[in-house]
């Protein structure tokens, strides 16, 4: 059986790429398809993440065990799971965070089962767009979320400064009531 997923960014609205994989193929391997159709080393820790239909991570699928999870949770490696033993809908939503020091990542979804169909190898059968760069300048990353933090102030968001004058002693010793003013 032959899974068709395909492979989005939200840093790059033009890009795409799809991979078919047999299902009996492992994780590693189709991370290893992945990086290839967008021209990444495969030398940085990754992991692929089962998704909800609200891209919420649910499952972690890790390239190596890093011994931060609890002794009841499973372990599930990529090299040693086969895709068929956590995926079997059409639908299934999955993220693979490529890098975890600036969590960014691909977003992928299961958009075809093909069950007469068998592959020994996975392969990109369509390319669109230039991905995003596998690593980011940190200074540069810095600067942007600095300047995100920064875009926000109260006058943006039109809400006036309390002025404390307006409260007296009272006001504050017995608090305020949340319903003051609703009908």
């Amino acid at each position: 059986m032959v899974y068709r997923f395909k492979l989005v960014s939200d840093e790059v609205s033009n890009f795409s790429r799809e991979i078919e994989i047999d299902s009996e193929n492992t994780f590693l391997q189709f991370r290893n398809a992945i990086l290839e159709s967008v021209n990444y080393t495969k030398d940085e820790l990754d992991s692929f993440f089962l998704c909800n239909e609200d891209w919420e991570y649910e499952e972690e699928i890790t390239l190596e065990d890093m011994g931060n999870t609890a002794s009841d949770q499973d372990i599930w490696l990529m090299d040693s799971t086969t895709l068929s033993e956590l995926i079997e809908d059409e639908g299934q939503r999955l993220s693979f965070v490529f890098d975890y020091l600036t969590e960014r990542s691909f977003f992928l979804e299961l958009k075809e089962i093909i069950p007469s169909r068998s592959l020994v190898e996975p392969i990109c059968t369509m390319k669109r767009g230039n991905p995003p760069a596998q690593a980011v300048d940190m200074a540069e990353f810095e600067q942007a979320i600095d300047a995100k933090a920064n875009e926000t102030t109260l006058s943006d968001m039109d809400i006036e400064p309390i002025d404390s004058s307006s409260f007296d002693d009272e006001d504050l010793e017995e608090g305020f009531d949340i319903m003051d003013g609703v009908d």
